[in-house]
């Protein structure tokens, strides 16, 4: 397996990717911010290919010097193969390299089913950003 940064050759087969892995809400929820993650900084969007196939995704940010993690999507037949936590580990380094201050998970309803994941490398409910809605890429500044 391996974990590189997004191309936007990547787009089809990330979208599709999360219309699979995340529910329909939580894949509407997530398209806009992706987006605009997207122009804004897309060395924030990790992939984890297996066999030329992309089998995750990880859409961080960077706001007020706070790295987030806000969403994490693992193809079904992939879960509990390591994905999540390689994926995990190469945005903590991003974060780490940008030297944010403090790393948080985004608290919304569609992260709980991550939880356990996030809670196994170190992020327990302390790290939880409860007032995620006021992250950019989810209400952009007009």
């Amino acid at each position: 397996m391996r974990v590189r940064s997004f191309q936007l050759s990547d787009c089809t087969d990330v979208t599709e990717l999360m219309k699979i892995a995340l529910s329909e809400e939580c894949y509407r929820n997530t398209m806009g911010p992706f987006s605009r993650q997207l122009s804004w900084d897309s060395e924030l969007i990790l992939v984890a290919e297996e066999d030329d196939e992309i089998v995750g995704a990880l859409i961080g940010t960077i706001e007020h010097n706070h790295g987030c993690y806000y969403r994490i999507a693992i193809h079904p037949d992939y879960r509990r193969q390591g994905v999540g936590k390689a994926l995990v580990s190469a945005m903590e380094q991003r974060f780490q390299n940008r030297k944010v201050s403090r790393i948080w998970i985004a608290g919304d309803e569609h992260n709980q089913a991550a939880m356990p994941l996030y809670e196994a490398m170190g992020y327990g409910a302390n790290k939880v950003l409860e007032a995620f809605q006021k992250l950019s890429i989810i209400s952009p500044q007009h």
